[in-house]
């Protein structure tokens, strides 16, 4: 399919097209390139998440199927606002916030990464799928998604935002060699490791979005279940409704904690 530049049913219904010399030559060269262990995604140059064709380069983290379960713990408590705003932090190639813009038509949505090189990735994203604007009554396109080379959420408005959204780096360095080779050799590793322990980056992303959060606002970050009660234990300190969601193989894979609501005047 790839090099063909067809579909699979464009495929499978043409089983008598021969490859051309250009087309023999560009398969061989992929097939060499996967069998040193280079990841399909970056071979092709895309990644198939949430329904959307994403661009991917060795800049950004391939996409993974356990992150969409991220959106669906957004959506449910998203969806019945009026306008949502969102910071998806370390976005890499724009996944989540991109699932995110194409579910929550009035959101508005900030993705930060220190990788100038994936927010470029993010941002081209973002105009292939068109989920950049949206229609505005004086006929006038609207942004509604921002890209900041920040890191974790600084520079960004102090309870601005409702939702805080992450795929934070949260392997241990001790646990390297239990990480795919594909993973530790060709994947970005400053998002795959976050320091020894694996809670480097969580532990600056939990007071920094409490801060960035509005009162009742929610956190929601990918975990793994090397550290998820420690993660539960950072959260149970200041946080409601601390949540620890499965993925399908039932590992902890989902952190969710909502920022206590402002108190009342009496």
């Amino acid at each position: 399919m790839f090099t063909l530049g067809c579909d699979r049913a464009h495929l499978f219904a043409h089983p008598e097209r021969e490859l051309t010399p250009d087309e023999q030559l560009r398969y061989q060269e992929a097939l060499t390139q996967r069998s040193k262990g280079v990841p399909t995604q970056y071979i092709t140059g895309h990644q198939e998440f949430w329904g959307l064709d994403l661009i991917v380069t060795p800049a950004v983290l391939i996409p993974r199927p356990e992150t969409e379960h991220l959106i669906e713990t957004v959506l449910p408590l998203a969806k019945p606002l009026k306008s949502v705003m969102i910071a998806d932090v370390g976005t890499g190639s724009g996944a989540i916030a991109l699932a995110l813009a194409r579910e929550l038509p009035d959101a508005e949505i900030h993705a930060t990464d220190i990788s100038p090189a994936a927010l470029e990735i993010a941002e081209a994203n973002a105009a292939r799928l068109q989920l950049e604007c949206r229609p505005d009554p004086s006929g006038l396109p609207e942004r509604r998604l921002f890209f900041h080379d920040t890191d974790l959420l600084d520079g960004l408005e102090e309870e601005a935002f409702d939702f805080i959204v992450s795929n934070p780096p949260y392997v241990g360095e001790s646990e390297e060699d239990e990480v795919q080779l594909e993973v530790r050799k060709f994947e970005p590793r400053n998002a795959v490791f976050a320091g020894p322990s694996g809670l480097e980056v969580i532990e600056r992303l939990i007071p920094a979005a409490r801060l960035a959060l509005e009162p009742g606002g929610w956190l929601i970050f990918e975990i793994s279940s090397t550290i998820a009660q420690s993660v539960r234990r950072l959260l149970e300190e200041n946080w409601q409704e601390v949540q620890i969601t499965n993925d399908l193989q039932g590992i902890e894979r989902i952190a969710s904690a909502r920022k206590p609501a402002a108190p009342q005047p009496v």
